[in-house]
């Protein structure tokens, strides 16, 4: 039983090394004005990661509520049984043999 305490302590105090960042990208689209003339027009897109040392970054923006008064973030608890699991870019395979052959 204390093994599994130990690595219960040390999976805990992980997460709690973990922080939040926020990244603000922009969709943006040409529209005609009033006049006819195109128009750039954009949309802020916000991004929320968790980064954990020693581990990729992963997007939990579609898991996490913001506050839209305070600007504040909260993760629900369920969040954390959803997350998909982040991996090293040097650890992602491309496989251009399976698609060529898909198509």
């Amino acid at each position: 039983m204390a093994p599994f305490a130990r690595s219960q302590d040390k999976a805990s105090s992980e997460q709690t090394k973990c922080r939040l960042a926020e990244i603000v990208q922009y969709k943006c689209d040409v529209e005609q004005n009033n006049q006819g003339q195109p128009q750039l027009h954009c949309w802020p897109v916000p991004r929320i990661f968790r980064i954990c040392p020693g581990r990729p970054a992963v997007e939990m923006t579609r898991y996490v509520d913001v506050d839209t008064q305070s600007g504040e973030i909260s993760i629900p608890a369920e969040a954390s049984q959803t997350l998909p699991k982040g991996k090293p870019w040097r650890d992602v395979r491309c496989y251009e043999e399976k698609t060529s052959e898909m198509l």
